[in-house]
């Protein structure tokens, strides 16, 4: 059963809309209706399974808690969406940047 497109989305339906465009996801046990997956289907999850890889570099990723001053935190957020890029590329090149500069200075 492949999704239909909806002629409007969801936020401009009205309350019975949502309702009948919902309704598939009100049933119980649809894990029996799977089926295998068609090779066009493989080969799109494969490609979603290959964006989730990990750091390019082998060492993988930790997640941390940054403690940054609100201003900061908006210049950041801004600067990544103008470059197009996640805050956490961001950071990771301006820390980076800072390390090689640092290793520089003092080689």
């Amino acid at each position: 059963m492949s999704r239909k497109q909806s002629a409007k989305p969801y936020w401009e339906m009205t309350t019975e809309e949502l309702r009948e465009a919902t309704k598939e996801f009100d049933e119980e046990f649809v894990a029996d209706k799977a089926k295998p997956l068609t090779p066009s289907m493989r080969s799109r999850w494969e490609r979603a399974k290959a964006k989730q890889s990990g750091a390019k570099n082998g060492q993988g990723h930790k997640t941390i808690a940054v403690r940054l001053e609100q201003a900061l935190l908006d210049q950041c957020t801004a600067l990544a969406k103008k470059k197009r890029i996640s805050r956490d590329v961001l950071i990771a090149r301006g820390l980076k940047a800072l390390l090689a500069a640092e290793k520089g200075s003092n080689g």
